[in-house]
């Protein structure tokens, strides 16, 4: 604590040495004045720079964290996984959609294996301390994944609402819903967070919530008496 005391208020220190030296010393009062005001100065300067690499650095962990959560619940094997919903649909009889789950277990591996690079170099180059360098790039990393992530949950609804599927997967879908959408209200609070320290194009409502869907219902055919 002495030290964070003495780091940021080392500038009235030395202002004030420098005071008390040229009262004693009989210095031009113009010369302490225009020594005092480069000092203070300065130490603002150093003060603003210090508070924003300590404002990247909170941004940097908490970034880290948010895609561990995305990772964690989203991805991977997790039952909140939209590829995970997507997969009950095989117990349908519909050849049709057998075709498309079977696309999206494929998009599936991949996008496991890219989220799984992502948050292993994230947490690496957390260690360095180099927050500037790559929070806006894995930033833009995240979106990225979260967008295209984002279009098989449209396909899902697209799904839900045109053929009938198992009702296993809309319950799941139900749950996956509520929790991808607290997600998606934290990043945006990211971005809007980080674009006070750190340069990015983001803008928060790119981040789309998931949408309820309406359950398919089959037309009942009417017969004339």
């Amino acid at each position: 604590m002495f030290t964070a005391m003495l780091s940021r208020g080392w500038p009235l220190i030395v202002i004030t040495a420098l005071t008390i030296t040229g009262i004693l010393l009989q210095w031009p009062f113009e010369a302490i004045a225009a020594i005092m005001g480069v000092i203070l100065f300065v130490g603002l300067a150093i003060i603003a720079v210090d508070a924003r690499e300590k404002e990247v650095e909170r941004n940097s962990q908490k970034l880290k964290e948010l895609t561990g959560y995305f990772v964690r619940r989203f991805m991977l094997e997790s039952s909140q996984s939209i590829f995970i919903i997507i997969d009950i649909v095989f117990k349908t009889d519909n050849t049709k959609l057998w075709e498309w789950a079977r696309a999206c277990d494929m998009s599936a591996r991949v996008f496991n294996a890219w989220a799984n690079g992502l948050i292993t170099r994230l947490e690496s180059d957390n260690k360095t301390g180099r927050f500037s360098i790559y929070l806006r790039a894995y930033t833009n990393e995240l979106w990225i994944i979260n967008n295209l992530y984002y279009e098989y949950i449209e396909q899902f609804c697209e799904v839900v609402e045109k053929i009938e599927v198992p009702e296993e997967a809309k319950e799941q879908y139900g749950k996956f819903v509520v929790e991808y959408n607290v997600f998606v209200a934290q990043f945006r609070e990211l971005i809007s967070e980080m674009r006070k320290v750190a340069r990015t194009e983001i803008e928060p409502p790119s981040i789309k919530t998931a949408r309820e869907v309406t359950p398919f219902k089959p037309q009942q055919s009417t017969s004339k008496k």
